[in-house]
């Protein structure tokens, strides 16, 4: 199973990649700049596996660039404030 199959699953490998990051010492700019990128590279690679991620895909394909920043500032905030079940 991969973990974008469950919703739950994607956003527990999300925390564990931020946490990683954070001890790696990259600054907040630089994670949100990484995770703008990632749900770019997502929204046109990767088919949305489940009803969450097509909402998100859906979201991130109308918004302008300044939107798919705070769409991507918006899952860190949910994955660093422990909103992973």
């Amino acid at each position: 199973m991969s973990v974008l199959d469950n919703f739950g699953q994607w956003k527990e490998f999300l925390a564990d990649r931020l946490e990683h990051a954070q001890h790696e010492g990259m600054d907040q700019s630089a994670i949100s700049n990484l995770a703008t990128e990632i749900g770019g590279y997502l929204a046109s690679h990767v088919e949305p596996k489940n009803p969450e991620e097509k909402v998100l895909a859906d979201l991130w394909n109308v918004a302008d660039d300044q939107e798919k920043h705070a769409i991507a500032n918006m899952m860190v905030k949910l994955v660093q404030n422990g909103n992973s079940h």
